[in-house]
């Protein structure tokens, strides 16, 4: 049947005024992100600048500085204890984010390719260990560690979190996608039961691993409670702990804690920058894994 030229027209006029429509709802979406955007970048904005505005400029309210400064970085790094507490944090933050990788991908390799007894109870008991706040194992995490000494330690800080859960879980659907035929053929090549975790099933799962080196080091860099809780000694305090100082009973040094916190987020913005790539690849699989 022959289409009318007035048929034809009502089509031509309902495919531009629907890419119209189109064209206004991605303005109305890319207007809020931006719009989000600007509020979660200019507080963080506003922290670089006041690191480098002098005491007396801090409640004049100025964005900017008049009179900027290099003051208040000298005597965070040369005059307190912030290197000492920066180093505390690296060295807690990486060596429990390493130690939560390694384990917590192991355990999920385990859990996905290997048939043994109690398997699925062993893997329900771990995700039963989710429901449990943090809170209620404060008690006796700090009871053990003044019992076995750990306290004002590295290893106290770092124990509670070598391995966790949620990682346990993430790695475990991930591991069940590698495929069965490549671990097969392996094993016919002569690779040895760990090498086949290590060299081939590590290799396919990069995304879910910088996913969740990311998401540890964030959170062990930024731990607060238990740090506190088990740590006494100054010089043994992490960053989140240690900028407490910077606030007295009298009176709390603004610049020195946006100078201090401005520090403190140079780690975290440089592993998001290495792991950027791998991390979006990682959050995005994660949400196609059943």
């Amino acid at each position: 049947m022959a289409v009318s030229a007035k048929q034809r027209t009502r089509a031509t006029g309902y495919g531009i005024s629907q890419r119209r429509a189109g064209a206004i709802v991605q303005a109305v979406c890319y207007f809020f992100l931006i719009l989000g955007g600007i509020t979660m970048v200019v507080p963080f904005i506003w922290m670089i600048a006041t690191s480098f505005k002098p005491a007396s400029e801090i409640y004049m309210g100025n964005f900017f500085p008049q009179a900027a400064t290099w003051d208040n970085y000298r005597e965070v790094v040369l005059k307190t204890l912030f290197p000492r507490w920066y180093l505390n944090s690296f060295v807690c933050a990486t060596l429990s984010t390493l130690s939560v990788v390694f384990f917590d991908s192991l355990v999920g390799y385990t859990l996905a390719k290997y048939d043994f007894p109690g398997k699925n109870v062993i893997f329900v008991l771990i995700l039963s260990t989710l429901m449990v706040p943090t809170e209620m194992l404060v008690i006796p995490w700090y009871v053990m560690s003044v019992n076995f000494h750990w306290a004002d330690t590295y290893w106290g800080i770092i124990f509670p979190g070598v391995i966790t859960a949620s990682g346990i879980f993430l790695m475990r659907q991930f591991m069940s996608g590698v495929p069965n035929d490549l671990m097969d053929a392996g094993r016919i090549d002569g690779v040895s039961e760990f090498g086949l975790y290590w060299r081939v099933a590590l290799q396919l799962t990069k995304p879910a691993l910088a996913a969740l080196f990311i998401f540890n080091f964030l959170g062990n860099w930024n731990a607060y409670i238990w740090p506190l809780i088990v740590s006494s000694a100054r010089e043994m305090l992490t960053l989140p702990v240690g900028l407490g100082y910077f606030s007295g009973e009298a009176s709390t040094d603004w610049h020195l804690i946006m100078t201090a916190n401005t520090l403190s987020v140079v780690p975290l913005l440089t592993v998001f920058v290495i792991f950027q790539r791998q991390i979006i690849q990682g959050i995005a699989l994660t949400g196609l894994k059943g």
